[in-house]
């Protein structure tokens, strides 16, 4: 059992998470950017460091926050979400300075930072994906898999190493493929390091509906029900609801099931 954890996250997620610790009695070590020292967040924890500077990037200091919670004395870091959550080098920098991380192991958030991976990972696990190509494609490639779909058909070029809604764009007419795929390279190797493109059939009018799965780092998973996630801005979820509603009558039966056998074998 964890006796100090240290919330490398602000807002309400890290009162959640505070919340959560007290109850557990486990003593928390909470973080604040210097233009957060009033947060709300820092008051619910048993401990507040600063992390000696301005803004989000503040929270994206992995290197700093590792030797906080280790002059803290804290045993464990929990991420929330955003921020360095998904983030494969914290995970494993925790791990080398002896720190529990309170998320997926180094190796798993390495293998879904890497959408084609996550896909191939479906496939091989039996869970249905929409038709497409699971690795990182050429121009070409890309217009020969748009020719298959045939005269409505339409693709969504999407950044291999993209998350959270963003390195996504839609194409529905194959004359525009070559533009589309020029910018939407350009834009993922800015924002993610990397221009490696996959792509995927779009599909019209669809819903986002989540299954949200936890285990115990034994290989142990279980799932946590469905959620509504469809109201967006810019591919940006703005409201979740639980559980998700007005699906067929086998889909939920099958999503529940899939979730954690992917998982399973991440």
């Amino acid at each position: 059992m964890l006796r100090s954890l240290l919330i490398a996250n602000r807002g309400e997620i890290a009162i959640r998470i505070a919340r959560s610790a007290a109850d557990l009695g486990v003593e928390t070590v909470a973080v604040h950017s210097e233009d957060d020292s009033l947060s709300l967040h820092t008051r619910h924890a048993d401990r507040v460091v600063d992390l000696a500077a301005v803004g989000v990037a503040a929270y994206l200091g992995g290197e700093r926050i590792v030797t906080l919670a280790q002059e803290a004395g804290a045993e464990a870091i929990h991420p929330g979400y955003g921020f360095l959550s998904e983030s494969a080098e914290f995970a494993q920098a925790c791990e080398d300075a002896g720190l529990a991380f309170v998320g997926p192991a180094p190796a798993t958030l390495q293998q879904f930072g890497d959408k084609a991976q996550a896909r191939a990972l479906a496939e091989s696990s039996k869970v249905p994906v929409l038709p497409g190509i699971s690795r990182a494609v050429t121009l070409a490639e890309a217009k020969g898999f748009f020719e298959t779909l045939g005269a409505d058909g339409a693709v969504m070029l999407k950044a291999i190493a993209g998350g959270g809604g963003r390195g996504m764009r839609p194409v529905t007419d194959i004359g525009g493929l070559e533009e589309a795929f020029a910018r939407a390279s350009s834009e993922a190797a800015q924002a993610f390091g990397s221009g490696d493109l996959y792509v995927e059939e779009l599909l019209p009018h669809a819903r986002h509906v989540e299954v949200q799965i936890v285990g115990d780092g034994t290989g142990a998973v279980c799932h946590l029900w469905d959620r509504e996630c469809s109201l967006q801005r810019q591919r940006q979820k703005l409201v979740e609801i639980a559980p998700a509603f007005a699906l067929a009558e086998d889909l939920p039966r099958a999503q529940l099931q899939a979730a954690p056998r992917i998982a399973s074998v991440a």
